[in-house]
């Protein structure tokens, strides 16, 4: 038996995510959980509009995208409750920089995407910043034979129902593969 959820969106767990762009100079971040895989070369995050981090991301047509591991839950939350207009976020992390110098990357996330701003949609609530992937980084400590290894990252996962943060399981099966078995 199924229960109506009405029109609930439930496409959780979602990774949880630091954005990062300079505002007013200095390096900012947002916690973001609503991404999109554009294409192969291109992400999408939303953001609400109400968010001090649109105003960098506008101006410097640049952000990054830092994936944080479990152990940052307490930074990535803070970031969340106190406003980039309020309190200097940067003094939070160490941050790096690779060519696009007002995309911050963030040290301490096993890994860094930086990306140039490409296309801008406002919808009446949030934004939504489509960028082109420039450069990736990955912490070597998180790679298994030269491929990335989640269980090695443990991203931090969100869910709106209950508004809490997940963290990720063992791997289920092999795609493009575990279906084979059902072929004639």
């Amino acid at each position: 038996m199924k229960t109506k959820l009405n029109a609930q969106n439930v496409l959780y767990p979602m990774p949880t995510v630091l954005v990062g762009t300079h505002v007013d100079g200095k390096p900012n971040y947002a916690p973001v959980a609503h991404m999109v895989i554009m294409d192969f070369g291109s992400i999408s995050v939303s953001i609400n509009q109400g968010h001090h981090t649109n105003a960098g991301i506008k101006e410097n047509r640049a952000f990054s995208v830092n994936i944080p591991s479990v152990d940052l839950v307490q930074e990535v939350d803070y970031c969340g409750l106190v406003s980039g207009k309020r309190v200097a976020k940067d003094q939070l992390f160490e941050a790096f920089y690779g060519t696009l110098d007002t995309a911050p990357l963030i040290v301490a996330c096993p890994i860094n995407m930086a990306c140039r701003l490409t296309q801008t949609v406002s919808l009446p609530k949030h934004d939504v910043f489509i960028g082109e992937i420039v450069e990736t980084y990955c912490e070597q400590a998180c790679m298994t034979e030269d491929e990335l290894d989640w269980s090695k990252v443990q991203p931090i996962l969100f869910t709106m129902a209950g508004r809490r943060y997940w963290h990720l399981g063992a791997p289920l099966a092999e795609a493009w593969h575990v279906g084979k078995a059902l072929q004639d």
